[in-house]
């Protein structure tokens, strides 16, 4: 009797569980927009209820004009250090913030980060996000409506009597959790709000410029339309799929400080609904002060790039003895240079075979597993130091061809010998292993999945499939800017030897950003690399992978 009495009882939480879930779930459905416009706030105003109107803008900017009756609730008095809930009380009651339900009107001067922090902070604290709006482009979208503005001070409120308790955790990241995911990108996505002279290095607000590995590049203003309005939720879901951020990742905004951190943040969790989005408070600021001196990157993928100290220390005879190593080294110089010394364990596959294979990337397969270049591995490219078009050309055909990593070695074999690492003159072993201690490379079946890298010719790329919105871009590198009717569309000019230092590595992070932005290249396009010679366009192919920019082709015909 008792068992059927439990079982009944379980049944019954069960139902009241999925009951209490769809109410839940409806709930969520049903929260109110967050946004309103200038002409929904002017008729709110007007009505009996009117809403509470917080200004996070600067007080100085308060007193030169204002919404009359907003409240100054200026950030640069109080700024983003943490406090108890009782002093978040006191300063929360003293903008007049009462139990009950009265909406609250956040805005700053529009197209900012203060009105979305002090969302944030109100959500955090235990404001209901049914009772909190932000006025979508702040005071220059009132002020275009036709708004009304004072200079009168408002009249101090009435304290009210909101109570605070402890903050909401599930908005905040922490450092062990925002250090982790910045390990795993596979399940979270970073988003660093500062602009990308802070991201590529070329600036700092702390000790050292850069982001944090793996961070993508979403500045604040990327989320906003030149009127200051948030842009359409349409354009705001593109960018972050243009960015390979998808839902059922955890994503994690930061910034320098944590207050730019919140546009992104507010835009991903309350505007388009990802459900997993938190805000990482101690941002570039506890990053840098952390005393295991965590790293910053200024390339977006540096391990695109690899030294000589890097590939000896994970291609040599011990480790490949004695244990493995999941390296394929390229050597794509010609077969007579290769015979007068190589890298250890390099396999010779000169470009003159990779060029045989424009037309017809996929007859590579078979080539390269009969040189024993494995697909699972990382294939890193050797030519002579630097980056090479022979070695660019044969990286986007190996990353067309579903190479799980692709790297280019850029040193050259002068460099490496001049470092002491060994020299080989013997062609690397391969065929069957003879013992399980066998160094020798054996041959494979290439088999991996094709990647969209490689378009025929430039009207090919036109004909291509892409994100809605996305605009076709090319980026043109030869020393002449093509003729007007060459490109189906928007073209840019950089020649490829802009790129590179005299020693033909790639310029700095920081440098390349100042060169491709001035060259008025867009950071939210599909861009594709061309050139009379496939190879040039490829070292350009291999700088935008580099630096992080996520939709590129590579055409092998103008």
């Amino acid at each position: 009797m008792m068992h059927r009495h439990s079982l009944i009882r379980r049944l019954a939480l069960c139902v009241l569980g999925l009951v209490m879930g769809g109410v839940s779930a409806l709930a969520q459905a049903q929260d109110p927009d967050p946004l309103v416009d200038a002409a929904w706030l002017s008729q709110a105003l007007a009505g009996q209820s009117p809403p509470l109107v917080l200004d996070a803008s600067p007080r100085k900017l308060h007193d030169m004009g204002h919404i009359p009756g907003a409240v100054s609730a200026d950030f640069y008095s109080y700024g983003s250090r943490e406090v108890d809930a009782q002093a978040m009380q006191a300063r929360l009651r003293s903008w007049g913030l009462n139990e009950g339900h009265q909406l609250i009107v956040i805005h700053d001067q529009g197209g900012a980060m203060l009105a979305t922090w002090q969302f944030y902070e109100l959500h955090r604290h235990g404001v209901p996000l049914q009772r909190l709006r932000l006025l979508d482009g702040g005071l220059a979208a009132w002020k275009a409506s036709g708004g009304k503005l004072t200079g009168e001070a408002t009249p101090a409120p009435q304290p009210g009597n909101l109570v605070v308790r402890a903050p909401l955790q599930d908005p905040r990241a922490y450092l062990p959790e925002f250090l982790q995911a910045s390990g795993d990108p596979a399940h979270h996505a970073l988003l660093e709000a500062l602009d990308p002279p802070f991201y590529y290095g070329g600036a700092k607000f702390f000790s050292r410029g850069g982001h944090v590995p793996h961070a993508l590049l979403t500045p604040a203003d990327d989320f906003f339309r030149p009127d200051k309005t948030f842009k359409s939720r349409a354009e705001l879901e593109g960018l972050l799929a243009h960015l390979g951020v998808r839902r059922e990742q955890q994503v994690i905004s930061y910034c320098g400080g944590g207050v730019a951190a919140s546009v992104p943040f507010f835009a991903a969790k309350f505007l388009l609904g990802y459900p997993q989005v938190k805000l990482y408070q101690g941002s570039q600021r506890e990053w840098l002060q952390d005393p295991r001196d965590l790293p910053l990157w200024a390339y977006a993928t540096p391990s695109l790039l690899r030294s000589a100290e890097w590939l000896n220390g994970f291609s040599n005879t011990m480790l490949r003895t004695y244990s493995h190593s999941p390296i394929s080294v390229v050597d794509v110089r010609p077969r007579a240079t290769y015979a007068l010394g190589h890298v250890p364990f390099a396999l010779s596959l000169p470009t003159e075979q990779w060029r045989t294979h424009l037309a017809q990337p996929q007859g590579l397969r078979s080539l390269l597993g009969a040189a024993g270049i494995d697909p699972q591995h990382e294939a890193v490219l050797v030519s002579e130091g630097g980056l090479q078009p022979p070695a660019a050309l044969a990286f986007a055909l190996l990353e067309h061809l579903g190479q799980r990593k692709v790297s280019v070695l850029m040193d050259s074999l002068d460099d490496w010998g001049l470092k002491g690492l060994p020299v080989v003159k013997e062609p690397t072993r391969l065929g069957a292993k003879q013992s399980a201690l066998d160094p020798t490379i054996e041959p494979v079946a290439y088999s991996s999945v094709l990647r969209p890298v490689l378009v025929t010719n430039a009207q090919a790329a036109k004909a291509e499939p892409r994100a809605a919105g996305l605009p076709l871009v090319f980026l043109w590198v030869g020393a002449q800017a093509p003729a007007p009717q060459a490109m189906p569309g928007t073209s840019v000019h950089l020649p490829y030897g802009q790129l590179l230092q005299a020693n033909g590595q790639p310029k700095p992070a920081h440098e390349l950003w100042t060169v491709l932005s001035k060259a008025g290249l867009p950071r939210h396009a599909r861009i594709v690399s061309v050139g009379d010679e496939p190879g040039e366009a490829a070292v350009a192919y291999v700088v935008l992978r580099l630096m992080g920019f996520s939709d590129t082709r590579l055409a092998l015909q103008p």
